[in-house]
């Protein structure tokens, strides 16, 4: 697998050897490979080599000969969002647009453009002054190991890759003379596999209301985040279900529903409850 490759690449780089970034010394990275190695990944020569210089500059990094890539993520995005929702508007004519939503979203969220920029190696590219963004790469690289399809909210992608790749496609844009076509041709290769109706998860959440609610029951939560980073389900006074995740609220619930879900449903509490697992 392409992911896992990448994370023993990135332990490689020996992270922990970089100080805090308030420490004064610090240096940063190595510089990146050259950028041509992303034209050859993405099958794709600039005419313009200082779009694509731009596309990989982080803030951090970012001189007075060079901006950042974040006017190129900006337009990326929304090239990226029309042209994925064209392809499923012209794929699927009966679905309806809430379904249709629901699956672009899916293709063009933060996890599903992360996976893209790690698949493809593309954060090897990144120029940027900031320690915690390497660690954030690495934790991710890790997670996707337990899920190495889209885990649908249960572990937290960085941002930083999902920027690049949509920096990488506003790049793509302007250099074609706004053609979308063949910006599209780039999507293509950098997405694929496309998440289609037939591998679209349902959110963790409604999949657990959902389920309880054919059997008449009704989970609750304990909202515990604030102090502890986790979040409970109970049904009937009874915990059914934990998560937690101490940087952002929404992966602990969706861990939770997860975790009583697969209590619930997997056979783990028994019959006390209905478990169709049981």
């Amino acid at each position: 697998m392409k992911e896992h490759e990448a994370l023993v690449s990135l332990r490689n780089l020996n992270l922990e050897e970089h100080p805090p970034a308030a420490e004064t010394g610090w240096s940063p990275p190595p510089p990146p490979p050259h950028l041509t190695e992303v034209e050859q990944i993405i099958k794709y020569d600039f005419k313009n080599k200082e779009l694509l210089n731009e596309a990989f500059t982080h803030a951090s990094y970012k001189t007075d000969d060079c901006l950042s890539y974040e006017r190129l993520e900006y337009l990326g995005d929304s090239v990226l969002n029309h042209l994925v929702a064209k392809l499923h508007f012209n794929l699927y004519k009966d679905m309806a647009p809430g379904e249709l939503t629901r699956l672009r979203a899916a293709n063009v969220d933060t996890e599903a453009l992360a996976r893209a920029a790690l698949r493809h190696g593309l954060y090897k590219f990144l120029r940027h002054r900031k320690p915690l963004l390497d660690r954030q790469i690495q934790e991710f690289m890790e997670g996707i190991i337990e899920y190495p399809s889209h885990s649908y909210g249960m572990i937290d992608p960085p941002k930083v890759l999902a920027d690049i790749l949509e920096s990488l496609i506003g790049a793509v844009f302007v250099d074609t003379d706004e053609s979308m076509d063949d910006t599209w041709e780039v999507i293509r290769r950098l997405l694929q596999p496309l998440i289609t109706p037939e591998n679209l998860t349902q959110n963790r959440v409604s999949k657990l209301h959902e389920a309880c609610q054919k059997i008449g029951l009704k989970p609750y939560v304990k909202d515990l985040w604030e102090k502890t980073g986790q979040i409970e389900f109970y049904i009937n006074n009874e915990l059914i279900g934990r998560g937690e995740y101490k940087l952002k609220r929404i992966i602990a619930v969706n861990r939770a529903a997860d975790d009583a879900y697969n209590n619930l449903f997997g056979g783990k509490l028994g019959n006390k409850h209905g478990g169709i697992g049981a």
